[in-house]
């Protein structure tokens, strides 16, 4: 018995050549040759190739790092707050964890930055490190800020150190060849793993 191009999209068993004239079905089929792979999609990733939520120039008035400690930690993804500086999970992270510490202060370079600021920066990246070690077990980190447009930096006007925790095999094919990174837990719940782990830590 012949099934309907809706049977046969609906079971997943649709063939090459099958007649598909319903508008809302094309768009399903797609074109070409049914293929093997799996996709995953990621269209909130598209905010940040669009550059969405950038600062248009180095002005806190527009800066988001200015303006997320306004928000409460749950709805900001911070996961402590210090008296100079904050740490918080990176919105479009590289890894699972991947956490930035950032000064209350809009202050672009590194050279900028207080005895006072540099101190508790450097205290809070050691503590994040512990804690995403007592969390998540990862191999390694890597560590660092980008200082400007130029060296990479998302918010140059605004510095933040990044804290990537790294295990073996992480950079596989999806990355390297997909461009595409798989992050196994919500942000929010890593974010209450890491906040719950740094007042105890």
């Amino acid at each position: 018995m012949d099934r309907s191009p809706r049977e046969q999209l609906a079971d997943g068993r649709n063939r090459p050549g099958d007649a598909v004239t319903d508008p809302e079905l094309v768009e399903q089929q797609g074109v070409g040759e049914p293929d093997a792979l799996q996709r995953l999609w990621t269209p909130h990733r598209m905010a940040y190739i669009k550059g969405e939520n950038k600062p248009e120039d180095g002005a806190a008035e527009g800066c988001p790092f200015c303006q997320v400690v306004e928000l409460d930690d749950v709805s900001a993804l911070i996961v402590a707050r210090g008296e100079l500086v904050y740490a918080l999970l990176n919105l479009y992270p590289y890894n699972p964890g991947h956490l930035m510490v950032v000064p209350y202060r809009h202050v672009a370079d590194y050279t900028e930055l207080s005895v006072a600021e540099t101190l508790e920066l450097a205290e809070f990246t050691q503590r994040a490190m512990r804690v995403g070690r007592a969390v998540a077990a990862p191999h390694g980190f890597n560590i660092g800020m980008n200082q400007g447009v130029i060296a990479g930096a998302g918010i140059a006007a605004h510095l933040h150190q990044h804290l990537v925790p790294r295990w073996g095999g992480d950079a596989n094919f999806m990355p390297v060849i997909g461009h595409t990174k798989v992050l196994p837990q919500l942000l929010g719940e890593t974010r209450q793993l890491l906040a719950d782990a740094w007042k105890t830590e």
